[in-house]
């Protein structure tokens, strides 16, 4: 399960939480401009915009869970169980797998316009990268600083829905989700009067009392809701330091520790999901920055420190070991 936000200050800023019980040892990776995508039915990008995200790279090729390009256009796909559907070949139609979609649109696209424009002739088809890799079923958000919106598969065809919270989680449909956010209009950063009972003295007896009723539970209908209450009322700075640091507290308010999600395999092994990465990119400026659950320093890989005119990936592992800067040694 996972969490996306779209946030603006004096640059605009594009992350998620990536919440799973396991890793694909995904590394930070800079597609250059002239690296070759082999999609499968549609014609090759040999020459597409640079284009930095994290990913699962196999066989050269990068499967991004989430990525900007050097445009500032940014894209994430999220888990959508039980709700995506992916559909059979359709000649009319450009014909495009679920994992090749973020390279497919951030390659070609400098907007939320164009991509909007081009979904209009693409067809998300039903084929996995490999046996051994089973197609994920996801929904997608796309920011440009400007506009957000949710793309999503599903079985009555694809639909595509304006996001002006600029946050997405997983379950249920995304118009669910905003609708939802109906039930709790009242929550508010000020303190609560009491609308109660005028005739009974209720009164404050702590700080944050108007924000009674957020939900604080880990279903991604709750973090959907939190984690839009804690954006819209966010306040920060413009400069850079201020803005990436805001940004990881928004996605703190909805990360998720080991042993709070117990999950259970066929082999009746245990699981814990966790926040498995947590990821900040300045799209303006083609900055990835990213913290590991093992490690909360804060670690970035600029696009623009790399030759965008390369023919081959160029990827960062993780840092996922704890760093502690020592002031008395």
């Amino acid at each position: 399960m996972c969490t996306a936000v779209s946030y603006v200050t004096e640059n605009h800023y594009f992350g998620r939480n990536l919440d799973l019980e396991y890793s694909y040892q995904e590394s930070i990776t800079i597609t250059p401009r002239n690296f070759s995508f082999p999609f499968r039915k549609v014609d090759y990008l040999n020459n597409h915009y640079a284009i930095i995200g994290m990913a699962y790279v196999l066989d050269d090729y990068p499967l991004y869970y989430d990525a900007i390009n050097e445009k500032g256009l940014a894209m994430a796909g999220l888990s959508f169980e039980g709700n995506a559907c992916y559909y059979k070949q359709d000649s009319n139609k450009e014909n495009v797998t679920p994992f090749e979609l973020i390279p497919y649109l951030l390659g070609q696209c400098t907007s939320v316009d164009e991509v909007e424009e081009m979904l209009t002739t693409v067809n998300v088809l039903d084929e996995a990268f490999n046996e051994a890799l089973p197609l994920s079923p996801l929904h997608w958000m796309v920011s440009d600083g400007k506009r957000s919106i949710v793309v999503e598969t599903l079985q009555s065809g694809m639909r595509i829905y304006e996001n002006p919270t600029g946050v997405l989680t997983n379950n249920p449909p995304f118009r669910y989700q905003l609708f939802g956010l109906n039930n709790y209009m009242s929550l508010s950063k000020e303190q609560p009067v009491n609308s109660f009972a005028e005739n009974l003295p209720l009164k404050i007896y702590s700080r944050g009392m108007g924000a009674i009723g957020l939900p604080g539970d880990l279903s991604s209908s709750s973090r959907f809701i939190r984690a839009v209450f804690t954006k819209e009322n966010s306040v920060c700075g413009n400069s850079e330091l201020e803005s990436v640091g805001q940004f990881f507290h928004i996605l703190s308010s909805v990360e998720q520790q080991r042993g709070l999600v117990q999950l259970q395999n066929e082999t009746d092994k245990t699981h814990y999901e966790i926040t498995i990465y947590s990821s900040c990119c300045n799209a303006d400026k083609g900055i990835y920055y990213y913290k590991t659950y093992d490690n909360s320093q804060i670690t970035a890989v600029d696009m623009y420190k790399e030759n965008l005119d390369g023919q081959r990936l160029v990827s960062y592992p993780m840092l996922k070991g704890q760093q502690i800067k020592w002031q008395n040694r």
